[in-house]
């Protein structure tokens, strides 16, 4: 059975930074589309990142302050967030698409993890 299991949330002040960890079990981080999504509180699901072999893709909404990255070698998928702001809160979800490029389309993940929550106080 496929797993996601996410780090590395917290609490941390605006303009601070944070980076998330997404370790895969029975599952291939560098031979398949992953992305982080998240989900503020009474918000709908936002997709703010995706990563597909070399390619990436990110919501306008973090572009220039977010990067996804994965490391083959450990099998994990990583949200580097730099320049934080308050509207960044919520919970953090990794999860894996079905698609072979990146995609901020919610309906196109199958494999999601647990989450680990952000907070950032202004």
């Amino acid at each position: 059975q496929v797993r996601l299991v996410e780090s590395g949330g917290g609490s941390v002040q605006a303009g601070g930074s944070l980076r998330l960890s997404c370790a895969a079990s029975r599952f291939t981080v560098g031979s398949n589309c992953m992305g982080w999504i998240r989900q503020a509180p009474g918000k709908e699901r936002e997709a703010v990142a995706s990563i597909c072999f070399q390619n990436t893709l990110y919501a306008g909404s973090v572009k220039g302050r977010f990067t996804i990255s994965r490391d083959n070698a450990v099998n994990t998928m990583y949200l580097q967030m730099n320049s934080l702001k308050p509207e960044d809160t919520g919970m953090y979800y990794c999860a894996a698409a079905r698609t072979h490029y990146p995609t901020l389309q919610i309906y196109e993940y199958n494999y999601w993890g647990q989450g680990t929550q952000v907070t950032v106080s202004s």
